[in-house]
């Protein structure tokens, strides 16, 4: 009795003492009976070690009786069965909240959660199949069977990701009740869009992380290895990924950040990109383009920009003529009641999407948007495409907007060929709104917005680029980098781009510092010059990163002449824009070109050409220096010398009727100046020259020419002034208009080759800047007016009929219209005997033709079918009064 009384009796110390020997007995209880599961020889082993250590009598039969309970617990609870997972969407990636899961014959199911995860216990594995259904995808059937059991093994955890398609809306969004309570939700969140939208706001500001991913999809990885033209580049074949079910490669990704301000009233912006990622990319405008300035994109706005279409909202202010809305659930996200959404489109053909929202009870504000374009939308050249925004709260009040991501999978050339996806995902962080902070950094701006490169944005190391991106790079996109870089030191690599360059642009890179092309100006034949053979030769940036060189030869067979230019571009400044431009040349005039046109010396013009009507041929001999100076505003200013003697060849007057000169017939010097002013306009830039992408805003042009008599031989006194105003307008949803309004007048009494020649066409390819019906040199003026428009409706009446609407047909409509006249003293002076050519003038009468057409056709062709109604009845040796024209071009 003495030993127990005295295992009885504590002090304070020895209370402290066995009160903490307890918590270790019971502690490593728990570890002997984890440890049990794995090795019973290591369970014994320490069991026998504690046994040992443990000193009190009463210690070791607390710790025996806790061994020997936990022994004796069933063996089904250690051999317990845990499937887990998370569902999510094939396309995007994005995690499907609340998807039902149900077992087929048991019926027992569940919900997944907020964020798609789901987990489920059994004793065994289930010998049922899983069923899984979401609105907008299609149903998802999991079997336990021996192949999943063969999967599992022997372990009693498995993880899953389960991946769903898309489906289809129509058969969800079946309105039959009196009342529609989805359209009512509908119209409590556009009465609440001026609360919930971000851009209520007075000011605000964020950090932007902008992630860009571009896959090739379907990746034949076997079929690839046996290919010989890509057998150096096999090892790229090593990250092909399967693990979404088809097989796809990373190939390329970029990252920008950037802190982005705002301000409301007056509108200004401003985006100070700090970082920027694009690896083998060096170049500026790209940089730009891949900030939060280009790629705001709104959901409460009306209309959504993809691509250059618009699409209508489902939350658009009249959002009900295109959708149909229905609630399908109601849930709780931290103690929050959301109402689950869904749209679909009321009319197939139109600029609409399909998909959900989760929408908070109280304020109605958009929590979360999935948004899917079908197949049969009118974009080409995609198949699938998503776009998610999410919002988060920043106060206990305030939703702003957290998450942007744009999915979308392009087939270029057939369903059966490889496909591209693009993943673009933006993250915002950071943000504050309405302070005084936001305003002082927008003081800084000249504009009303500008985007700021900081001088080392593109040049940031590694290191930095862990501390700022939003979420750690994934195991693919680390790859991306390492092969990319690979590739960036392969020869064979360059090679084989500045091939396919040479192909797709006609230019040629060669012996590293120059350049040949374009090669489809190589060859050419007309009835004067016969077979014309021309070779170009220039320079790179690698001759030198501020000048570039170019010229060519090229000679005609039949009238054995050689023809050349010479020219060089010095870019003295980038941003704002100033260069200086000297040229010379000696050849066939062939006009002025542009861009979206075939040139006369081009190959392809001879299949084009229209016929029955005779090739004017003009030589020319032409100096020019031209200085080009910008300012942020787009305000420019081009200053031009230019010198330039004329020699008609066929058909149009010889040059020996304007001999009644003081010098050189058909030579002028002419000193002339052209302001232009577009705001905000956009620019793809090169090393040298640089590509409009238009402006929001109309653009300006001005220019006056004076001719000064004397200067290098010239004979010609005279004054021209003109002018033009243009723009492309997005008028959603009835697609865009474009319109150009031009005009002008010359001063003096001059031949035809100084006047101002009403822009014709001869030949059948599609020339937006001139008149379809019109002759080159039929019409000439000294003073004019015109004004050309095009509505492009988009599907317009195509989407009525189903042949059509699946071949994504597109109407438009044109109208081109001329004012014109010519002096009495110009037409005696150009008319004169014995002139063997005579000019015609509309003397105040109106020329109009009107067209439409088929856009769209198997993705790249346009039809223009174009009717002449004024003169009526036209002038003499006027073409045929209607005119079919094709045209190429690629767009979305």
């Amino acid at each position: 009795m003495k030993g127990f009384c005295e295992f009885q009796v504590y002090s304070k110390s020895n209370y402290c003492v066995a009160k903490n020997n307890l918590r270790i007995i019971v502690v490593f209880s728990f570890l002997v009976f984890y440890l049990a599961q794995k090795s019973n020889q290591i369970v014994l082993s320490l069991v026998f070690l504690y046994m040992h250590l443990l000193k009190d009598r009463l210690h070791k039969a607390l710790f025996l009786s806790i061994i020997v309970l936990s022994f004796l617990i069933p063996s089904s609870y250690a051999q317990e069965k845990i499937l887990k997972g998370v569902i999510l969407d094939a396309h995007s990636d994005e995690r499907v909240p609340f998807a039902s899961m149900e077992f087929k014959h048991s019926k027992a199911g569940r919900l997944s959660d907020s964020s798609g995860s789901f987990v489920f216990r059994f004793n065994e594995w289930p010998k049922d199949t899983l069923m899984i259904t979401y609105v907008g995808f299609q149903d998802y059937q999991m079997a336990f069977d021996s192949a999943f059991l063969a999967k599992a093994g022997k372990n009693n955890v498995v993880n899953i990701v389960i991946r769903m398609d898309r489906g289809r809306y129509e058969n969800a969004v079946v309105v039959s009740k009196k009342v529609d309570h989805g359209l009512i939700m509908w119209r409590r969140i556009v009465r609440r869009k001026k609360f919930n939208d971000r851009y209520r706001f007075n000011n605000f500001s964020y950090e932007l992380y902008n992630k860009l991913e571009l896959d090739l999809n379907n990746v034949n990885k076997e079929k690839l290895e046996e290919k010989k033209l890509l057998r150096p580049f096999n090892f790229v074949l090593n990250n092909v990924d399967t693990t979404e079910g088809t097989p796809f490669l990373p190939a390329y990704l970029t990252e920008t950040v950037s802190d982005y301000y705002y301000q409301k009233s007056p509108t200004r912006r401003r985006e100070v990109i700090k970082g920027s990622k694009t690896v083998g990319v060096d170049n500026e405008s790209i940089t730009r383009m891949l900030g939060g300035m280009e790629q705001n994109v709104d959901f409460y706005r009306n209309f959504i920009p993809v691509f250059d279409k618009k699409f209508v909202s489902p939350i658009s202010d009249y959002g009900d003529e295109y959708y149909r809305y229905k609630i399908i659930d109601t849930q709780y996200v931290n103690s929050r009641r959301l109402y689950h959404l869904i749209f679909t489109p009321k009319r197939k053909g139109q600029s609409t999407f399909e998909g959900d929202c989760w929408v908070h009870d109280t304020t109605f504000a958009i929590q979360k948007m999935n948004l899917r374009l079908s197949e049969d939308a009118n974009i080409n050249f995609v198949k699938q495409l998503s776009l998610i925004q999410e919002y988060s709260l920043i106060n206990d009040s305030t939703w702003f907007l957290s998450k942007d991501k744009f999915v979308v999978n392009l087939v270029l050339l057939g369903k059966k060929t490889g496909s591209f996806i693009g993943r673009k995902t933006t993250t915002y962080r950071n943000i504050v709104v309405n302070d005084s902070s936001v305003i002082r950094e927008l003081d800084k701006n000249k504009l009303i917005e500008e985007t700021i490169i900081e001088p080392d944005a593109r040049k940031q190391t590694d290191s930095f680029w862990a501390n700022v991106r939003h979420e750690p790079l994934s195991k693919n996109e680390k790859a991306i980098y390492m092969m990319v870089d690979t590739l960036m030191k392969m020869p064979i690599f360059h090679t084989y781009t500045n091939v396919i360059n040479f192909i797709g642009t006609g230019y040629l890179n060669v012996y590293k510092k120059y350049q040949i092309g374009p090669w489809f100006n190589w060859v050419y034949s007309d009835v004067l010059e016969g077979l014309r053979l021309r070779f170009d030769l220039g320079t790179n940036e690698r001759f030198n990163k501020n000048i570039t060189l170019h010229g060519y030869m090229a000679y005609g067979f039949a009238n054995q002449r050689w023809n050349s230019e010479a020219d060089a571009l010095y870019v003295i400044k980038r941003n704002p824009r100033v260069t200086l431009f000297g040229m010379y040349k000696k050849d066939l005039d062939f006009g002025q070109q542009y861009y979206d046109e075939i040139s006369s010396d081009n190959i392809f013009a001879l299949a084009f050409r229209k016929s029955n009507i005779p090739i004017k041929f003009i030589g020319i001999e032409q100096k020019k220096l031209e200085f080009f100076k910008e300012w942020h505003s787009g305000f420019s200013v081009t200053l031009t010398g230019d010198n330039k003697i004329y020699d008609p060849i066929q058909n149009l007057p010889l040059k020996q009727i304007f001999n009644n000169t003081p010098f050189q017939p058909l030579n002028t010097f002419e000193a002339s100046i052209r302001l232009r002013f577009a705001y905000l306009e956009k620019f793809f830039e090169n090393n040298f020259y640089r590509y409009s992408l238009g402006s929001d805003y109309p653009i300006v042009s001005f220019k006056y020419t004076r001719g000064m008599e004397g200067v290098l031989n010239s004979s010609y006194n005279y004054d021209k002034i003109s002018g033009s105003i243009s723009d492309l307008k997005k008028i959603p949803p009835i697609g865009s208009l474009y319109y150009n309004l031009f005009g002008g007048r010359t001063y003096g009494t001059l031949p035809f080759t100084f006047l101002d020649i009403a822009p014709g066409n001869e030949i059948h390819y599609y020339n937006q800047y001139a008149f379809s019906l019109l002759n080159k040199y039929q019409y000439l003026h000294d003073k004019y007016l015109g004004i050309s428009l095009e509505h492009n409706f988009g599907n317009g009446l195509f989407r009525f009929i189903p042949f059509t609407r699946k071949l994504k047909f597109r109407q438009f409509w044109t109208a081109k219209a001329l004012w014109g006249s010519l002096s009495d003293a110009n037409k005696q002076f150009n008319n004169s005997s014995p002139n063997n050519y005579t000019f015609q003038s509309l003397d105040g009468k109106t020329y109009l033709e009107v067209g439409t057409g088929v856009d769209n056709i198997f993705k790249i062709f346009r039809l223009d079918f174009v009717w002449r109604v004024l003169p009526n009845p036209p002038a003499p040796g006027s073409p045929p009064g209607f005119g079919i024209f094709g045209s190429f071009h690629v767009d979305f």
